[in-house]
């Protein structure tokens, strides 16, 4: 088992800003985290850190960053700092919000993991292509194609009309198990300019891409 890190010292920057004294923030933390416990050093060195004016968390050597908490490993439980500490939930947040600086914001979505590699490629490509526009500024960007690849996942529904069959008066409607459709996907690769798509190529059920394709 490891230490708690950054939730601690949230914690105890919680305390101090409650009143508490390290002796006390030591007995409260210990009651909540038994053996992974930071020490009385960490504690004492912590809380004079905040007595002296710091309100950060972080690594003091990153100058000018905000200070945001995304994952449940750096952020205590606004509930549980309720229960600890015996104070209301409105006063938990605002101290959160307005004397920590801290806020809580959802992942951002990327279309793909890029690596190292793929970050100096495209780095090394742009830079090639920077110098190719101040060549020739005006006719650069009328002339450039660039291509991506995605996946387009699809499926062909049943429309309802298709399922319509004859039958007497009077009789029911025949019945139809409701199915989930089966999806299937296909790799497109997109060619396009200043002016829009030039075409797109999809490719065929079976067949991999090489460098031929």
């Amino acid at each position: 088992m490891q230490k708690v890190g950054y939730r601690s010292e949230i914690l105890i920057r919680f305390l101090f800003l409650d009143g508490k004294t390290y002796l006390e923030i030591k007995e409260k933390l210990e009651a909540l985290y038994g053996d992974l416990s930071p020490s009385i050093t960490t504690i004492r060195y912590w809380f004079n850190e905040f007595k002296h004016g710091r309100t950060s968390v972080l690594d003091e050597e990153r100058p000018g960053r905000s200070i945001e908490v995304t994952t449940d490993e750096m952020v205590y439980n606004i509930r549980d700092i309720v229960e600890i500490v015996g104070i209301s939930f409105e006063c938990v947040q605002n101290i959160l919000h307005e004397y920590l600086g801290m806020t809580k914001p959802s992942a951002r979505w990327v279309p793909r993991w890029l690596t190292v590699d793929n970050k100096r490629n495209r780095m090394t490509t742009s830079m090639h292509c920077f110098d190719l526009y101040k060549c020739n500024p005006k006719e650069f960007l009328p002339r450039f194609i660039t291509v991506d690849e995605t996946w387009i996942h699809h499926y062909t529904p049943e429309m309802k009309e298709q399922s319509k069959r004859w039958t007497s008066h009077g009789k029911q409607a025949p019945k139809k198990v409701k199915t989930v459709p089966s999806a299937g996907k296909v790799m497109a690769t997109v060619f396009w300019d200043s002016k829009g798509i030039i075409f797109i190529d999809y490719l065929e059920r079976g067949r991999t891409i090489t460098g031929q394709h």
